[in-house]
């Protein structure tokens, strides 16, 4: 029972970081937010997977690791777009 009690939280908040992320696709900033929300929900059920067999962390610090350098690629995506286009809108620019 306890176990379920461990994943159903951590499932439910994914769950909703994916439905921001698709729903909210107007500013770059926003879908920004929802994907490192994804990955610190991920980071968390990570950890209590690894708590959970009695591994190192080692691997979870990795991750981490990963995590924030995706974060900051974003954020320099941003700058260089809001330098370029003057506001982070996706209606803004075009690919070509």
């Amino acid at each position: 029972m306890i176990m379920i009690l461990y994943w159903s939280l951590p499932m439910i908040l994914f769950i909703l970081g994916l439905f921001c992320f698709v729903s909210n696709r107007k500013h770059l900033l926003s879908m920004l937010l929802s994907l490192e929300f994804i990955v610190l929900m991920l980071f968390f059920m990570l950890f209590i997977y690894l708590n959970m067999l009695n591994y190192e962390s080692y691997f979870s610090m990795m991750f981490l690791t990963f995590g924030v350098c995706e974060g900051a690629l974003g954020l320099s995506i941003l700058v260089s777009m809001i330098r370029t286009h003057g506001n982070d809108y996706f209606q803004s620019f075009s690919i070509m």
